[in-house]
């Protein structure tokens, strides 16, 4: 049997975190439960979609599903303490690498001006043949990239017109579910309020499958495996990148 590698604690010497993802429920499966715990350590988190998740519920047109999605994501995260939330309002499942999208990340840091980004896999594989999705891979490499560009005068320029100035203090970004993670949270009383973030995200649960998933067996199972790796009751695993 292949020693599964030893998990880091997560740093917590640290005020603000700013959460982008591509989709409304992508933080709900994991990474809401440590947003729990932070932010009742007093931290500041929010959050930033890339999308509305428009085109994520089988059966419900974008124009119904994107205002449905958007108002599920702020009721989830006002379940974990988190109150900022923002939508860029760019295409559901047509995330596109390239120079727009690092702009909109990189406006967003500014303005937010966090120490730590969070977000989720952006791997080809969730681990073995389970291919993600485009959207994630996307976005995950930009946000990387639009990390540096926040920090950089002299890329998008314009950004300086609209009274955004550069912001160098991103320390670390931190990616829930990848299958190389290397820190590790311990989320033991918190993971309730993270499996009920997720709960929040009723119509687009229902849309799943045969309409009966239920968040604490999607959320739970990885929480308890995660937690046995460190001796915990419950844990979340990020892999971290840092600046």
């Amino acid at each position: 049997m292949v020693e599964e590698p030893t998990l880091e604690a997560f740093p917590e010497d640290w005020s603000r975190a700013l959460a982008v993802v591509a989709h409304p429920d992508d933080l709900e499966y994991g990474a809401a439960s440590a947003i729990a715990r932070w932010t009742d350590q007093g931290k500041w988190v929010g959050y930033v979609l890339a999308t509305s998740g428009e085109a994520g519920i089988a059966g419900v047109a974008p124009a119904q599903a994107g205002p449905l999605r958007e108002a599920e994501e702020i009721a989830s995260a006002a379940v974990v303490g988190v109150a900022s939330v923002e939508f860029l309002g760019l295409a559901d499942g047509m995330l596109t690498y390239g120079l727009d999208l690092r702009r909109e990340i990189a406006a967003a840091i500014r303005r937010h001006r966090p120490e730590v980004l969070l977000s989720i896999n952006f791997h080809f594989s969730w681990g073995g043949p389970s291919v993600n999705m485009a959207d994630h891979r996307v976005l995950g490499e930009a946000l990387l990239d639009a990390a540096r560009d926040a920090g950089n005068r002299w890329v998008f320029t314009d950004l300086l017109d609209e009274g955004l100035e550069p912001w160098s203090g991103v320390r670390l970004a931190a990616f829930n579910g990848s299958p190389e993670a290397t820190h590790v949270v311990d989320v033991t009383g918190s993971l309730d309020r993270g499996v009920a973030s997720l709960e929040q995200h009723r119509a687009y649960l229902e849309g799943l499958g045969d309409g009966t998933t239920k968040a604490a067996d999607v959320v739970t199972p990885a929480a308890v495996a995660t937690g046995a790796r460190i001796g915990v009751e419950h844990a979340v695993a990020f892999e971290v990148f840092t600046f």
